[in-house]
Order: C-alpha cells, then sequence, then structure tokens
C-alpha cells in the first residue's frame, strides 16, 4: 500500500527504483504499507504517504455565490447547504411521484455514479503504475454484478413477462450460469493483466473493486428489493436518514459545544441527540401520513395484462388502524388510556432509532476514507455536499438494516411471489402442483368433493 501512496504522492520526485531490486523486495512487507510499532497514527503521516488526489473544486452557482458573497464562509456555506438540499428533497418527491419504474432507474443511476466516485480515487494511484486493465475492469465487473442482480429481480418479480417471452425463458433458465460465466471472464483477464514486480498493487486494487461493488451494488440491490415490499418501505427508510442528516446539522450548527468524534470533527453530541429526537417523532408522523395510502403501502407488483407496475391492494394488518392500551405510567402522565396508531408507526421509532443511531456511523466509516486518503469530498458533484457517495454513505447502511427488519420481524409468505415462481415451471410440473393443491383443500374441506362420473 504504500507503493501505491508513494507512487501516487510523488508527483513528479524521484523515479521509481523498483527495477533495480528484487521480485522479493519489491514485494516485501514495507511496500504493503504495514505500519512498524512505532508508527505515529494518520495525523502523523507524511503528504508523500498519500496518493495525488485533487481537492474539491467549489462549483458552487456564480448567482449563488454573488448573492452569498457579504457573508462570512461558515454562514455563507449554510445557505447553499440549505439551498441544494430543500432543492435535492423536492426532486426526490417530484421521482416518487413518477413512480416504482422511474425509482428504480434512480436507485441504479445514484449506483452507478457512487461506484465511478470511489473507483476515481483509486485509478488515480493505479494509472500513474501505466499498469493495465484496471479501470475497463472495474467497469466490467460493476456490469456483471448488476446483471447477476437484476436477472434475479426479473426471475422473482416478473414471471408472467418472462413467460410470453422466449428468450427472456433462456435467460431466466441459466442466469446464474450466465452470470458465473461473465464473472469468470473478467477473472481471467485480471489474471492475464499481471505485471511483474507489481503483484500486490494490482491484487490490492482488484480487492478495491470487489468491496466497492459490496458496498455499492449489493446494498443498491436491497434498495430495490425494499421498494417492491411497498414504496412505504423505501420511502420512509430514506426520508429519515435525510431528516436526521439536516437536523444533526442544524443542532450541532447553533448548539453543538461537544466533539463526537475524532473522524468527524464537526460533528457534535448536541447534533447527535438533537438529530435522534428530531428523527424518531418525524418519522413517527410521517409513517401516519403515508400508512394512509394505498399507493405507498401495497407491494409494488408487475400486471402482465397492463404492462405497467401496479400498487393496488387491500392493506395489510400493518396498515389498518387499532387501538393499543398505554402502560400505566403514560396514562398517569398523559390522562389516556389507549391510542390508536398504524402498527407501522410501531416500527417507524425501531427504523428511525437506527437511522438516528447507528446510520452515522456510515458516515463516520466515509470519513474515515476520505482521511485516509487526505481528500475532503468523494467528488463535487453537489456544491456544499460533496459527491453522491457523501449524500448516500449513511443510505447504504439503512437500506440494509431495512432488508433485514422485513425478514425477520415483517415479510410472511408472499402468494404473488410463488405464483411467479409457478408460473416458470413446466406445464406438467403446473399440473402436479394443481392436482396436489386440489386434493389438500378437498381434504380440508375448502372445496366441493368430485362429482361421481357417471
Amino acid at each position: 500500500m504504500t507503493e501505491l501512496r508513494k507512487r501516487g504522492g510523488a508527483g513528479g520526485g524521484e523515479p521509481d527504483s523498483t527495477d533495480n531490486i528484487s521480485d522479493k523486495e519489491a514485494d516485501g512487507e514495507d511496500r504493503l504499507g504495514l505500519a512498524s510499532e512505532g508508527e505515529g497514527d494518520m495525523e502523523g503521516e507524511c503528504k508523500a504517504d498519500t496518493p495525488d488526489v485533487p481537492l474539491s473544486n467549489d462549483n458552487t452557482p456564480q448567482c449563488l455565490n454573488k448573492a452569498l458573497e457579504g457573508l462570512s464562509s461558515r454562514w455563507k456555506n449554510w445557505w447553499v447547504r440549505g439551498i441544494l438540499s430543500l432543492t435535492m428533497i423536492i426532486g426526490f418527491f417530484l421521482i416518487i411521484y413518477l413512480g416504482p419504474i422511474m425509482l428504480i432507474f434512480v436507485v441504479m443511476t445514484v449506483q452507478i455514479k457512487c461506484f465511478h466516485e470511489i473507483i476515481t480515487i483509486g485509478y488515480r494511484v493505479y494509472h500513474s503504475y501505466e499498469l493495465p486493465w484496471f479501470r475497463t475492469l472495474s467497469w466490467y465487473f460493476l456490469i456483471c454484478v448488476n446483471y447477476f442482480f437484476y436477472g434475479e429481480t426479473v426471475a422473482d418479480y416478473f414471471g408472467a413477462l418472462v413467460q410470453r417471452e422466449e428468450p427472456l425463458q433462456f435467460l431466466v433458465r441459466y442466469h446464474r450460469f450466465i452470470s458465473f460465466t461473465l464473472y469468470l471472464a473478467g477473472f481471467c483477464m485480471f489474471v492475464l493483466s499481471l505485471v511483474k514486480k507489481h503483484y500486490r498493487l494490482q491484487f490490492y486494487m482488484f480487492a478495491w473493486t470487489h468491496v466497492t461493488l459490496l458496498i455499492v451494488v449489493t446494498q443498491s440491490h436491497l434498495v430495490i428489493q425494499n421498494l417492491f415490499e411497498g414504496m412505504i418501505w423505501f420511502i420512509v427508510p430514506i426520508s429519515i436518514v435525510i431528516c436526521n442528516d439536516i437536523m444533526a446539522y442544524l443542532f450541532g450548527f447553533f448548539f453543538g459545544r461537544t466533539p463526537l468524534i475524532k473522524l468527524s470533527p464537526k460533528k457534535t453530541w448536541e447534533g447527535f441527540i438533537g438529530g435522534f429526537f428530531s428523527t424518531v417523532v418525524f418519522g413517527f408522523i410521517f409513517a401516519y401520513l403515508l400508512s394512509q395510502y394505498q399507493y405507498f403501502v401495497c407491494p409494488v407488483e408487475y400486471n402482465s395484462e397492463t404492462n405497467r407496475f401496479a400498487v393496488e391492494c387491500e392493506p395489510s394488518d400493518l396498515f389498518v388502524m387499532q387501538e393499543y392500551t398505554l402502560p400505566v405510567m403514560v396514562q398517569n402522565v398523559l390522562r389516556w388510556k389507549t391510542v390508536n396508531l398504524y402498527p407501522f408507526q410501531i416500527h417507524s421509532i425501531a427504523l428511525s432509532s437506527f437511522a438516528s443511531l447507528i446510520g452515522p456511523f456510515g458516515g463516520f466509516f466515509a470519513s474515515g476514507f476520505k482521511r485516509a486518503f487526505k481528500i475532503k469530498d468523494f467528488a463535487d458533484t453537489i456544491p456544499g455536499h460533496g459527491g453522491i457517495m457523501d449524500r448516500f454513505d449513511c443510505q447504504y447502511l439503512m437500506a440494509t438494516f431495512v432488508h433485514v427488519y422485513i425478514a425477520s420481524f415483517i415479510r410472511g409468505p408472499n402468494p404473488s411471489k410463488v405464483l411467479q415462481q409457478l408460473l416458470v415451471l413446466q406445464p406438467a410440473q403446473q399440473l402436479s402442483i394443481f392436482n396436489t393443491l386440489r386434493n389438500h383443500l378437498r381434504e380440508k374441506g375448502m372445496l366441493l368433493p368430485a362429482a361421481p362420473e357417471e
């Protein structure tokens, strides 16, 4: 890793001396960046130990710069972040209005952009060695992994469409074999690209690509899986993370005095605590509002007759108002014995608590990554905010939690998904299942016995 850092940060210094040393020396422990016992922490490392990653440029729109030129940098940043945050929130709700298919495309676009930002950091260093195929292979593996995950989604949720299209039937039947073959081709290309004296650097970058795929692509797929459970499982988690981010920033900006963590010096305990309570209240109220509409609570299903996504259903018990008896202690304080709530509102408290208490660690993880490479932001895509990855570091962790939460505490048997799987079976298999099910229902008395033949 030191090899990677020194070459990237040298910026035209002494030429690389690896040509004058043996393979064993070139691949030594020191070239991996393994710290000795007396080595200081990150803050004490010399600048030459970091890659030559350019600092983010100020890409604030000129009109905003002119309007805010009389303010201090602190308040200017506050207004820029506020205006851009409001713009992104409005855009988010506009995309929701456009429907599930647009949300899927947006998730995929965000995923690709986040992948690009992380891979670019490694590529700037790797490129200085003039070693082949890193960027090409990175994007190739991205395509392979997306092909696998989106293929799985098509097989699970679009069974009726698959049945109508012969090419899709072939692709679904052999989907995993095709995916493995595509990945194997990339694996072989990587092995063929290995260059003597730079093996460790190349394997380091190979691992870089795969960890990025794990963090970005896998968790993006979970976002889409959550969406199919009902748009409320997509909208509420994303909204409460946004709320927590905004409220923690506001409480920290106006009341912050006590540092929270060294990785993010601007984060304060006041912001962390204020963000927690604000997020729980927001999530509880927002869950109440969305639980009233079928459009948000119904599972997203593909209607083969209309070739459109359908979000119509009889809401499950999770989204039906129920009466709850309050604990005695709460009754004494509020003077209420019972309260009417949607059960989802109770689940929203768990989601909000995770977004406020554990979700920020996704941001701390990203801060540690950026400090390791001495960069302020992943990119400068959004003025005042940094790159797309800077905005979605907590969202990916939240998406994984929601997926696990649904699987553990919410999801029951899904008749629609079972039907989709039955539709891809051979006719003889479908007929066998039909006869078995019919006999079972007759034994239960739910179907009339077959009429005797004359």
